[in-house]
């Protein structure tokens, strides 16, 4: 599986930003395409992720209320909407795709497949 960010950026704190995230290749072999992002000295933390079948999606508490991800089967992209976007979101956002199950599907180790990384940037 091929995945292609898109949609980061610089943005004011309050504001919004929207992340794209196109697969190719064995797309069907996925179980859960999510997103995950590092900060600078960070290690890589979950953010969110939904199920391919089904459309089930699970956030990190950071982020509940404030972001939303959902997908396009018919195109093999998943989105990331972010609102209300704080300091503490500035990361490079990255997507992945892999066959987890429900207990690893917040994790790393859920997934084989990563994009390159798209960077956001929340001024205060």
């Amino acid at each position: 599986v091929q995945l292609v960010e898109s949609g980061g950026g610089f943005v004011q704190a309050g504001g919004s930003l929207r992340l794209s995230c196109s697969a190719s290749g064995s797309t069907f072999s996925s179980t859960y395409m999510g997103w995950f992002r590092q900060a600078p000295g960070k290690e890589r933390e979950f953010v969110a992720t939904v199920r391919w079948n089904g459309g089930h999606t699970y956030y990190a508490d950071s982020v509940k209320g404030r972001f939303t991800i959902s997908r396009d089967r018919a195109n093999h992209t998943v989105y990331l909407q972010m609102n209300n976007l704080k300091p503490e979101d500035t990361a490079v956002y990255y997507c992945a795709a892999g066959r987890a199950i429900l207990s690893t599907s917040t994790t790393l180790r859920g997934y084989d497949a990563w994009g390159q990384g798209t960077l956001v940037t929340v001024s205060s």
